[in-house]
Formats: structure tokens, C-alpha cells, sequence
């Protein structure tokens, strides 16, 4: 998260408050400011998707943890702005961790769940399977009865298919 640093401007002493800043730069009271309020351009990068945040389920053991020792007022919202989250991360993960779920403070992964494996897929699969080996060898067995067949036949003594 980025920091801005407040300039101190011409005409403001030490301990007088601002006020609310016109967005020309000049106070409320008319005193000009020293130098005009210009961001640079050159700061800013612009990609091309945007992408989703992630923390590591350390991440959030850590600040959360952070955020349980802060006793001072304003201290967890400096916190907070310091890591550049939201008060509802710092809820959730609160939550997560009261419900002693270690797996609510890693990712999810989001989109639609996958269904589970039907068992039946597995057996049909197998089956196939199993299948296919005894097909190969009844192809090979067939193969090898023709093949004494022919022999048969060229030693003179034909082998009939069906005895009589």
C-alpha cells in the first residue's frame, strides 16, 4: 500500500489544522499553497487483468495474531491500513480460527466443486478392462487354430472343424 507524506505548506504553522483542501490546492482561508499538488503519472501501473488477492494461511495466523495484541485505540486500524486489508478479512479469519478450522484460513478454490468419483465408473472401467485383456486372447487363441489348420492341411492330414 502506498504511503502519501503530508507537505508542509507556506502560511501553515506548527499545530493549526488544515481544514478541508479545495481541489485547487488552496485553503479554505485563501493562503496559496507553495507548490501545486501534482501526482506523478509515472507511479501508477495499469495491468492488463486484474488479480485476485491471495494469503498464505501464515499470513493470516500472523496478522491475526498481530491484531489480538493491539491494545491501544486505533491500533488495529493502523494495522489494517498498514497491510492495506479490509476490517472484514481481519473478521473472517477471526472466525475461521474460533472454529478451529485450520483449512478456513488457507485458500479456496473458487468455482463450481467437482462431483465426487461414482464407484460404479471405477468397476465399469476395471470391467472394460478386463474385457479387452480376455478379447486379445481369444483373438490370439483363434489365430493359433487356423494356423495349425493350415498346417494341418499342408502335412496332408486336414483337420476338420467338426468331427463327425
Amino acid at each position: 500500500m502506498k504511503v502519501v507524506e503530508k507537505k508542509k505548506l507556506v502560511g501553515e504553522t506548527a499545530g493549526e489544522t488544515e481544514g478541508a483542501r479545495r481541489a485547487t490546492g488552496v485553503f479554505p482561508g485563501g493562503a496559496p499553497a507553495a507548490e501545486p499538488l501534482t501526482g506523478s503519472a509515472g507511479d501508477t501501473e495499469v495491468v492488463a487483468k486484474a488479480q485476485r488477492r491471495r494469503f498464505t494461511a501464515e499470513y493470516k495466523r500472523r496478522i491475526v495474531r498481530e491484531a489480538d495484541r493491539c491494545t491501544t485505540a486505533g491500533a488495529i486500524g493502523a494495522l489494517l491500513r498498514r497491510e492495506g486489508l479490509y476490517s472484514s478479512h481481519l473478521t473472517t479469519w477471526r472466525a475461521a480460527r474460533d472454529r478451529g478450522e485450520l483449512e478456513g484460513l488457507a485458500p479456496k478454490k473458487r468455482g463450481p466443486k467437482a462431483p465426487p468419483p461414482d464407484p460404479r465408473d471405477k468397476k465399469i472401467a476395471e470391467q472394460e478392462r478386463e474385457i479387452g485383456k480376455w478379447r486379445k486372447r481369444a483373438e490370439r487363441a483363434e489365430a493359433l487354430v487356423e494356423v495349425q489348420k493350415k498346417v494341418a492341411a499342408l502335412l496332408g492330414n486336414p483337420f476338420d472343424s467338426e468331427p463327425s
